[in-house]
């Protein structure tokens, strides 16, 4: 749900304020609290805790106990949240804030039949995604008749750190923000090949700026194996990255840069005249 917070308050920056001035950001003034607290309180809700009680509202959103029930108790009334006892969970109604973005915004409705196009010329499940916060959250994907593992879908988070879609996306920060990623991570090791050095992902991301796309073996999930490129607008920022996700049974990284990278390359161009 950041993502949605994000859209809202980049809409209201643009609304309340001159182009000239946009870099200087929002003024406190301009910007509604209210909001900003209610949806950190639908973002509060994961699939580790998909219901919460009050008081571990409060302190997964640093309100006070008092706030957050009245946050959980007027987004009930509005539909978004449900009510068990001491317990709340997150309603189907809360789909209408992601659709909304998906439906509405240029570039999963650009990116998707793209992406489309490529998993079936390659048979092989495809995502897109872009960076929210440390995580990547896809936007667009795929699977073109072939799963791995969990049915892909928009509004799934990974870790950007062991992600191909991460990679590709760090790799077009500048250094000092990158450099600020890093250290805020805890690099958890998702699987046995996870990075979890500071100093090999440095050597890693800088491998993918050199090359122009990031390899990930094994590293987000045991079998699983993804190529990445970034997605370019017209003027050569990257706005988005694209990925291949193959079983390490059926092809090796090798295999997947020879017998993919080139229609990855194109679909690149491609959306490059697109964005």
């Amino acid at each position: 749900m950041s993502a949605v917070a994000d859209q809202v308050f980049a809409d209201a920056d643009l609304a309340s304020h001159d182009p000239a001035d946009s870099s200087t950001g929002p003024l406190k003034r301009d910007l509604v609290a209210g909001l900003e607290k209610g949806l950190a309180v639908i973002a509060a809700f994961d699939q580790e805790r998909p219901r919460l009680t009050i008081s571990e509202v409060a302190a997964r959103t640093g309100l006070t106990r008092a706030a957050a029930r009245r946050y959980l108790l007027t987004l009930t009334h509005l539909g978004f949240v449900s009510q068990d006892r001491k317990m709340f969970s997150l309603t189907a109604k809360v789909l209408r804030l992601g659709q909304s973005y998906l439906h509405s915004a240029r570039l999963p409705r650009i990116v998707e039949p793209e992406l489309q196009k490529l998993a079936y010329t390659l048979k092989e499940a495809s995502i897109a995604g872009v960076l929210d916060g440390d995580d990547v959250i896809c936007i667009a994907a795929t699977t073109a008749g072939r799963v791995v593992g969990p049915a892909p879908q928009p509004g799934t988070r990974v870790p950007a750190y062991a992600s191909g879609l991460g990679r590709v996306l760090l790799a077009a920060m500048p250094q000092a923000e990158l450099e600020t990623f890093i250290a805020r991570q805890d690099f958890a090791p998702l699987t046995a090949h996870s990075i979890t050095e500071p100093e090999r992902l440095r050597q890693e991301i800088a491998r993918t700026r050199a090359q122009g796309y990031a390899c990930i073996d094994q590293e987000l999930e045991v079998g699983l194996r993804t190529l990445a490129v970034p997605l370019r607008n017209y003027r050569g920022e990257v706005v988005s990255a694209m990925n291949v996700l193959v079983h390490s049974s059926r092809m090796s990284i090798e295999q997947m840069v020879e017998q993919c990278l080139p229609s990855m390359l194109h679909t690149q161009a491609h959306l490059r005249m697109l964005l």
